[in-house]
């Protein structure tokens, strides 16, 4: 594959995903399309879902049920496309949407790696692909950003690193679209900083793509560490994403 297919197999998955038009994502101006989560959106999308935005650098695409529909048409109209992804004027969308029984839930940036820079990096620790059956025992908090024990049927492939035996870091992905596998990692505390994560983020990386997938990686803007990780890991920046949904259900999350 070449980086120009992965970011076409991305934005048709993303345009899965909310209902909108591959050709959407290349508008010189902000779209807005009704929200139709497709038979083969992303399994971690559940609804309900309000609105959701989505922008690969070039404009915002937004897909909103017929009930915001006209507020968040007022929304992409009004904002530059990465302004629309801005705490001041997610608070105006708010302000408007909130008596509604919605709110702005999910935020985040994803990448997808470079293929002329990815390439495997040395690690100081011993390590070993697994399979499906080797993750039973590893559902478990310290492995939680690699595994997800809610969605156990799709953690399909992994690297781990070992040190004498045990287990001290993990990379995972999760077959969460027909042609697209998210990566998760994590490393025991005391041994971080030593380069474990990005050895195995791209070990793995390639491990996919040898199995005909696109890898992809998401993080919070402020999961700094992460968001290192992935560059290190020659992941780049590829697209942003926003969700709308019921109050009571981010109350849920909340706690």
């Amino acid at each position: 594959m070449t980086n120009k297919e992965l970011l076409q197999i991305a934005m048709k998955q993303s345009a899965e995903d909310i209902g909108c038009s591959v050709e959407d994502f290349f508008s010189d101006t902000n779209v807005i399309v009704p929200f139709r989560l497709g038979e083969k959106a992303k399994c971690y999308y559940s609804q309900p879902i309000g609105c959701g935005m989505i922008s690969y650098g070039k404009n915002t695409v937004a897909a909103a049920t017929k009930e915001l529909y006209d507020v968040v048409k007022e929304y992409v109209e009004k904002f530059e496309f990465y302004h629309c992804f801005e705490p001041p004027n997610m608070y105006w969308l708010n302000q408007r949407i909130e008596p509604m029984g919605q709110t702005v839930c999910f935020i985040a940036e994803y990448y997808l790696p470079d293929l002329d820079r990815l390439t495997t990096l040395p690690c100081a620790y011993e390590t070993k692909v697994l399979e499906q059956a080797d993750f039973a025992p590893l559902y478990v908090p310290e492995w939680s950003h690699a595994l997800c024990s809610d969605r156990k049927q799709l953690d399909v492939l992994g690297v781990g690193a070992y040190d004498n035996g045990k287990l001290v870091g993990l990379a995972a992905c999760s077959a969460d679209a027909k042609e697209m596998w998210q990566i998760g990692v994590d490393v025991l505390p005391e041994y971080r900083r030593k380069g474990i994560a990005s050895a195995l983020t791209t070990r793995l990386a390639l491990e996919i793509l040898d199995r005909g997938k696109v890898p992809f990686y998401c993080t919070a803007w402020s999961n700094i560490r992460s968001v290192g990780n992935a560059i290190k890991s020659s992941f780049m920046p590829t697209w942003v994403e926003m969700t709308v949904k019921p109050i009571e259900k981010v109350e849920e999350i909340n706690g």
